[in-house]
């Protein structure tokens, strides 16, 4: 029987056969995933998608926005300068909202060099009201031209059309009862006669048939004295909403709207000529007073006084009182509201540094003293221009 036990020489022999063998497959094992791993990385080099940032498409939005809103700064600046003053569109009264003021606020600082280029009020008024008028049409606010207004509705209701028509039926039926009374026997009278009796026990032949239709008169005329009474009620207060309304819109429209005979409640319109002359002998002619004694006495007792310090007014002076002003008060004759003034905070150091050389030269520029003058009626006399009541629009700025 053969024996399966090695000698010491044959195992020997069979050791230095085997290991290079196991180093070798332990190099193929270790060198063959690095070659299969390979083509899995490529793989996942091509296939991984480029991630491109968003903010990049974001600036290049916003940078789009601003030059939109820039090019439309200076189409309004310079369509601004080239027009009168009268001839302005007029500025609405926007909505402040979130979107509205982060467009004030963008052309704010764009207005840093057309500010600083100007040279007076004239022209820092021209430069900001262009800024407004851009910033109307960036947001699509709806523009009118000078001396239209907004049309206000003049639907009737319903229920004043039928009132309206029940009051010219009494009318009419009034009309026909007072005929039978004084005697007209008509077939057509006595038959509306018949149907305003209608219903009840008052029969024509009865001896008392006159107190019945006194009565009946009477009845009817206290029915259309308080339809008419509820149609005046409903005409002044919504006479009173639409001037309300009106005021805080657009405030010298409703001046406008006063001066019209048929809002003051006369047909007979106010002469123009004679309201230029009137109130031009009270305002533009010079008259020569007599000054009594005690204007001798006055200089001598005001020499004591210690004068008054020279006026600096600063950019904070100018920020403070457009603060305080309110927001939509209605505007003189170059239709800027205060607003703007409030929202283009730039303005206010060139406003200040303006109003300032206007001081130490003292002269101010024809803007500045030149208001639109609407008369107010007092009473029914509106062909007296004594009987009105003059209130100026002075320009905000």
């Amino acid at each position: 029987m053969c024996s399966n036990i090695f000698d010491v020489a044959e195992l020997e022999r069979l050791r230095r056969e085997a290991v290079p063998s196991l180093d070798e497959n332990a190099t193929a094992e270790d060198a063959a995933p690095q070659i299969a791993e390979q083509p899995a990385n490529v793989d996942a080099a091509v296939n991984t998608p480029v991630v491109v940032d968003s903010n990049d498409d974001g600036t290049v939005a916003q940078e789009l926005e601003l030059e939109h809103m820039r090019s439309t700064l200076e189409e309004a600046i310079v369509e601004t300068r080239s027009t009168p003053l009268e001839n302005r569109l007029r500025l609405p009264r926007i909505v402040l909202s979130k979107r509205n003021r982060a467009v004030v606020r963008a052309l704010n600082p764009m207005l840093v060099t057309y500010l600083e280029a100007s040279r007076d009020l004239c022209e820092a008024n021209s430069i900001l009201f262009g800024a407004a008028l851009a910033v109307c049409r960036i947001i699509g606010a709806k523009l009118s031209s000078a001396g239209c207004a907004t049309g206000q509705s003049s639907a009737i209701p319903a229920w004043r059309i039928r009132v309206e028509e029940r009051v010219a039926k009494a009318g009419a039926l009034i009309g026909r009862l007072i005929c039978f009374r004084s005697g007209n026997n008509r077939p057509s009278i006595v038959r509306t006669v018949r149907m305003a009796f209608a219903g009840t026990n008052v029969c024509l032949s009865q001896p008392d048939i006159m107190q019945k239709l006194t009565e009946r008169i009477d009845h009817l005329k206290r029915r259309i004295a308080a339809w008419g009474k509820r149609i005046r009620r409903y005409t002044e207060r919504s006479t009173r909403f639409n001037q309300n309304l009106l005021f805080q819109s657009d405030q010298k429209m409703l001046y406008k709207s006063l001066e019209r005979p048929m809002v003051s409640g006369t047909g007979s319109a106010l002469n123009q000529a004679e309201t230029v002359t009137f109130w031009r002998d009270l305002w533009s002619e010079p008259v020569n007073h007599s000054e009594g004694p005690w204007m001798k006495v006055v200089p001598g007792q005001c020499a004591s006084i210690t004068p008054m310090d020279a006026v600096i007014i600063t950019p904070d002076d100018v920020a403070e009182t457009v603060r305080r002003a309110p927001n939509w008060k209605s505007p003189g004759l170059d239709g800027l509201h205060h607003y703007w003034l409030k929202g283009f905070m730039v303005c206010h150091a060139v406003l200040s540094r303006q109003f300032q050389e206007a001081l130490n030269q003292k002269s101010l520029p024809s803007l500045v003293t030149t208001g639109i003058t609407h008369l107010v009626p007092k009473n029914q006399a509106t062909t007296d221009p004594s009987k009105y009541r003059p209130i100026t629009c002075l320009p905000t700025i």
